[in-house]
Parts: C-alpha cells; sequence; structure tokens
C-alpha cells in the first residue's frame, strides 16, 4: 500500500517509477503496423464543422477555418505530388519563420509521408551544409528573402513558400486525383515523421528523428489535457468553462515547442491560434491579446522579462481576456516571476518542461491552481519518470534530487544515424536520460534544479550553476550572466562568473565576489569573474554554454598571446 505522500505525488515505491496524477485520455492502437499519420489523426476529429478560425494572422487579419485548413493541405500536397516530385520518406527542409502557411505547408508534406525538417531561419549558411550533409534533403522550401542564403545548397530548385501559396490560391484545383489517398494508406504510425536538430547545448546538434506515432501521442495527450472536445475550452488552464480560448503564437513553429503546441496540440483542440510574425515585442502581443481576446500565450523566458520590462497593464490595460502565459525552454528565474506578478496582477502565470526528444512537453502545470508556478508542473498522462541517483542509478522517492528520466509513446525513435548518441540517451527499457538534474514533490510537481553535464565539482562537492545564476541577476548593475566552471589545480573546478554588465556600470571583480560572499555556501562562491559583451543564447533563452566555453577559450588564448 503506497503512503499518502506517494499516493499524492504519484510514486510507485515497488517500481520507482512516477505516473502522472492526470486522467489517462482514451486508448489509441498506435502500434507499428498500425496505418496512421498526423494529418490524417488531426483531420478525423470533429473539426470540418466548426466555422470559426484555426488560425489567424494578426498583422494582416487573414484567417484560416478548419476547413480551409484540410482543403489547402490536400491541395498543397497534390502540388507536392505532381509538381516537384516528392515521394515518401524524402526529406523536406522548411526554412521560414512564423506565418498563416507555416502548418500548411508541414502538414502537406507529412501528408504524403516525406518527413519535415524544419530549421531556423537564422542559421548560418556553413550550418545549414551541415544539416543538409547529415540529412540529405530532396527539397527546400524557403523564402525569397533567404534566397541569398539557401541557393545552390543542393541540385534541385528552391521552392519558395510565397510563390507555392499564391499558386494554390489562385489554382485551387489539385492537379492530382485524389492526392491523399494513396500516400494517406501507405503511412505507417512507426514512420518517421519530422526530422528537428537539437539546441547543441552541450555539444553538436543532432538530428531527432520523431515518427507519426509519437507525434499523435502528444497531440491526443495535449488535446485532452487542454479540453480537446472540438470546442477549444481549456481543462484547468485558467478559462471558464464553457469560453473558447485563443491562443497568441509567438514561439517559432520551426522550433519542437512552437510546432507541438500549435501544430499539434492547439489545433487538435478545436481552439483558434492567432500568429503574430515578425520579430516579438511586447506591444506586438499585447495588440493581438486585445484585437482577438487572446486567453493564453505560451512563450519562453525571455520573452516574459521583456514584457515585465514594460509593465503593459499600468500602461495600457484592456487585455482582460488573458488568463494565462505559459513559459517553457529555460528556468524562470524568481525575480521575473515576481515581477510578471506585480505587472499582470490575476494572469496565471506557469511553466511546462519538454525536450525535441519527447516531440513536445511532457510536464503541464494543468490542475495545479495557483497564479505562480515555480514547478515546471506535473508529467502528463501516458508518460513515466523517474528519478535517478546520479552516482548509484537508483530511483529515488521525493524530495530526492536526481537525473530526470523519462518513459512513453511521444520518446523519440532515435538519432539521425547515430547509434551510439541514440544509445546513450535512450536504455534498453526505453527511459530517455533528460540529463536534467530535477526532484518531484510529494504533490507531483517536478523542480529542475539544474543541467547533471553543468554541474561544476569544486573538491568534489556539486555546484549548480543555475542557483548562483539567479542570485547574480538580482544584482542591479548585471545586465545577463552565466556560471560555468574555471579549472583550478587544487579543487579541480572553481565556479567562474561570466557577467555582461548594464550600460554605464563599472562594477569589477572584486564587488561580484564581495555580492556572493555572504549569500551562498563555502564552495559555491564565485571565486572569477571575466565580463563579456553578450551571452550567447539559444532562440529559447537556454544558455548555450558549449559555446560561452569556446569564447572563453579563445579570450584566453588571446590573453596569453598579449603577454608573449
Amino acid at each position: 500500500m503506497l503512503s499518502e505522500e506517494h499516493a499524492t505525488s504519484g510514486y510507485e515505491t515497488s517500481t520507482g517509477i512516477y505516473h502522472s496524477l492526470l486522467p489517462l485520455p482514451t486508448h489509441l492502437p498506435l502500434h507499428s503496423s498500425a496505418v496512421l499519420s498526423l494529418p490524417s489523426y488531426l483531420f478525423s476529429l470533429p473539426l470540418a464543422s466548426l466555422s470559426h478560425p484555426c488560425f489567424i494572422d494578426a498583422s494582416t487579419g487573414t484567417t484560416l477555418t478548419f476547413t480551409s485548413l484540410r482543403h489547402l493541405v490536400s491541395l498543397a500536397a497534390s502540388r507536392l505530388l505532381s509538381n516537384h516530385g516528392l515521394k515518401p520518406h524524402d526529406v523536406v527542409l522548411l526554412v521560414a519563420p512564423n506565418s498563416l502557411y507555416f502548418p500548411v505547408v508541414s502538414l502537406a508534406i507529412l501528408s504524403i509521408g516525406a518527413i519535415l525538417s524544419p530549421a531556423n531561419p537564422l542559421l548560418t549558411r556553413s550550418e545549414f551544409e551541415s544539416q543538409i550533409t547529415d540529412c540529405s534533403p530532396s527539397l527546400i522550401i524557403t523564402t525569397k528573402s533567404l534566397s541569398s542564403k539557401m541557393s545552390n545548397l543542393i541540385p534541385n530548385p528552391l521552392l519558395f513558400i510565397e510563390d507555392f501559396i499564391s499558386d494554390l490560391l489562385t489554382n485551387p484545383k489539385p492537379t492530382v486525383q485524389a492526392p491523399l489517398k494513396l500516400p494517406y494508406e501507405c503511412i505507417k504510425t512507426s514512420d518517421p515523421a519530422v526530422l528537428m536538430y537539437s539546441s547543441g547545448t552541450t555539444g553538436k546538434s543532432k538530428g531527432v528523428i520523431c515518427t507519426h506515432a509519437n507525434l499523435i501521442s502528444m497531440t491526443h495527450v495535449l488535446s485532452h489535457v487542454w479540453g480537446g472536445t472540438g470546442t477549444g475550452t481549456g481543462n484547468g488552464a485558467g478559462t471558464d468553462t464553457g469560453t473558447r480560448d485563443v491562443y497568441a503564437c509567438v514561439l517559432p513553429l520551426f522550433h519542437m515547442f512552437g510546432f507541438s503546441v500549435f501544430v499539434m496540440g492547439v489545433l487538435a483542440t478545436g481552439a483558434t491560434s492567432v500568429i503574430v510574425p515578425d520579430r516579438f515585442t511586447p506591444d506586438r502581443l499585447m495588440e493581438a491579446v486585445r484585437k482577438y481576446s487572446v486567453t493564453r500565450v505560451p512563450v519562453v523566458p525571455p520573452m516574459v522579462v521583456m514584457m515585465t520590462r514594460k509593465g503593459h497593464v499600468a500602461g495600457g490595460g484592456g487585455i482582460g481576456s488573458l488568463k494565462e502565459v505559459i513559459s517553457s525552454g529555460a528556468p524562470l528565474a524568481r525575480e521575473h516571476m515576481e515581477r510578471f506578478a506585480l505587472c499582470f496582477p490575476g494572469v496565471r502565470l506557469s511553466q511546462c518542461y519538454g525536450l525535441t526528444e519527447t516531440s513536445g512537453p511532457v510536464t503541464l502545470c494543468d490542475g495545479v491552481e495557483v497564479l505562480l508556478h515555480t514547478s515546471i508542473g506535473r508529467v502528463i498522462p501516458t508518460m513515466e519518470a523517474k528519478i535517478m541517483d546520479i552516482s548509484s542509478g537508483e530511483s529515488l522517492a521525493p524530495n530526492n534530487i536526481g537525473e530526470l528520466c523519462l518513459r512513453g509513446p511521444s520518446v523519440m525513435q532515435g538519432y539521425l544515424r547515430n547509434k551510439e548518441a541514440t544509445s546513450l540517451a535512450i536504455d534498453k527499457d526505453g527511459w530517455l536520460s533528460t540529463g536534467d538534474l530535477c526532484y518531484i514533490d510529494s504533490h507531483g510537481c517536478v523542480y529542475v534544479v539544474d543541467r547533471i553535464k553543468e554541474l561544476i565539482k569544486y573538491k568534489a562537492y556539486q555546484v549548480a550553476p543555475a542557483e548562483l545564476e539567479e542570485i547574480l541577476s538580482s544584482h542591479q548593475e548585471i545586465q545577463d550572466v552565466a556560471v560555468t566552471s574555471h579549472p583550478d589545480e587544487e579543487a579541480g573546478e572553481i565556479p567562474m562568473a561570466c557577467v555582461v554588465r548594464k550600460s554605464g556600470s563599472k562594477i569589477k571583480e572584486i564587488d561580484i565576489i564581495a555580492f556572493m560572499r555572504d549569500k551562498v555556501a563555502p564552495y559555491k562562491k564565485i571565486r572569477k569573474v571575466i565580463f563579456l559583451d553578450s551571452i550567447p543564447r539559444s532562440p529559447s533563452g537556454k544558455i548555450l554554454r558549449w559555446h560561452l566555453r569556446s569564447r572563453i577559450s579563445n579570450l584566453n588564448k588571446i590573453d596569453v598571446q598579449a603577454r608573449l
């Protein structure tokens, strides 16, 4: 019999496994031989009768209903088959910013059994060359503004998304009779669907293969948790029963967080997504909230910081529809959460957690009734979790810190042409090692402490950089900061702060060391400080520690040469 603590945490003593506290969705038959793709699953839902928009372009007001979305996807698939020779299992590199038609092109590619590989338009040409060498795409779909960067990377000509969509809208007749029939009949749930590249925060990025089964499973769970009955109403997400949810899309759709939320989960609930194109600004977001009565906004931490600096409620108002902001991609400092509460009183700020390798978020705060969430929520239905002791490998009970490991139907198939990396990430029993140091409390809420590989070993003591970064970020003269290790003959490693001063600040190393002296245990003290112009971060706000170490190494080389 489970103790009361273990019953409320979802922890099973006999197995060491944490189970979701949320109700399970209906079972989906996703065995490997089943014939089902993500688009066929989405379009089998009772969405076609809904007359309200599924996507709205915030800048133009152009809308797509569920009916028009399905028609355009079918038409786009027909053209890709007939005009561009695309075949099942071909890889398509999609390089484009957010737009109303990003979901159309993505679902069209998937509907004919091809493999979608979206990429960040900000990558350099050499980075694209590396990715293309790895995944060998048959076709590149991009925008005209990116043509100089993307031209002549593969033998086939570029397909510009503007021309492609214009042709669909002006010539709306299919060029292949019943274009979706044959592909739908041959796509198995075990077939690869998307090939996304991990952020490479700890080294060279790898191609993550997610199957149609992975994506369908994630879509099914998200729509279940968010109240996916074709009504688009939230389930414990801060919306009133019977009130239709409207989401603002400010996340990049080429990233798994944005793709899984907007092309998969939100679409399956029958809710509306307002796509806010161009570079994120709080002003653009708030304008969309006011104009379209947005209720929920998934974001990354840098966006939360920008929103709190502007103080939009006091300066604008008119955003009473906004019920929840959901942050993911990196830990959100308590300081920023408290500032958010002051700027947006009554708006729920929650966090979730997911990886490219898990096909989307695997923890959600739905059902946890507080306004500010310091946890990343609870494990989603169908997903199992373990907290593993990093020394012994034993499963840990609630409130003990260890590595978060996950197992479930949305966990990736593996890394492209990299069996060694795959076997290191997923063990023989299907457990994915996240590399994140976490604990689960007595209520089943998960808390991220730090990345395991980023722990600093000071005289055998483990020091978590994130803890020191949060304290340092509260200093009035520090704009941005990252903490990393620095080799030391006596201690092995010492904590070193990489600091970006605020404009006009003349703060020195001695001042920062003194600031930290009484705030942490002796072994956690900052013992060295360097000053940088910027901290390298991913689009989601994660510190790119591999790039940071490379930058520090280059600075050290320059310093040595200067001394010579």
